[in-house]
């Protein structure tokens, strides 16, 4: 005796739901526990110095160097000028950022936008530049103060301690 395939027209079942209704519960509890416990981030800390690291992947070498907001500094056929950046005070979880301009410079002088936007510390890969022989990626900020205390309004602040009178 032989065996008969029987085919019948592919329907799909429906998918359950229950996951999904469940997902934005897990993203609010995520999100939620990710948030400050007083639910306001302090002002980012603004530093007049960027430190950028580079590859060249010609000679091997990685060098690390420091660069001022609005300036241009080259690097190999790359120019990077930093617009801003940024830190958190030390209260709150790290997070290094720079907004920066990179061009790329070929042998007629002509200037070609490779990169502009934000370069995070903590993850090179996501925003650094790549190029064919260069690398480039933010590693810190320098020179930041920390931010002052704020001074709630119709409150005078302390006057600094005087020191004591000394005997003649």
């Amino acid at each position: 005796m032989s065996q008969q395939l029987i085919r019948r027209p592919f329907t799909p079942r429906p998918r359950r739901r229950a996951r999904s209704a469940l997902a934005p519960l897990a993203a609010l509890a995520l999100f939620g526990a990710m948030a400050p416990v007083d639910g306001a981030l302090a002002e980012p800390i603004r530093n007049p110095l960027a430190v950028f690291s580079g590859l060249d992947k010609i000679t091997g070498r990685i060098i690390s160097f420091e660069v001022a907001i609005n300036e241009t500094v080259q690097f190999g056929a790359l120019q990077l000028t930093p617009r801003a950046c940024n830190t958190r005070p030390a209260t709150e979880a790290p997070s290094t950022t720079a907004f920066v301009e990179v061009y790329e410079i070929n042998f007629q002088s002509e200037r070609k936008r490779l990169f502009e936007g934000w370069m995070f510390a903590a993850s090179p890969g996501l925003h650094g530049v790549e190029h064919p022989v260069y690398d480039v990626w933010l590693t810190n900020c320098k020179g930041g103060a920390e931010p002052s205390a704020p001074v709630n309004i119709g409150e005078q602040p302390e006057p600094p301690a005087s020191p004591g009178r000394r005997a003649r």
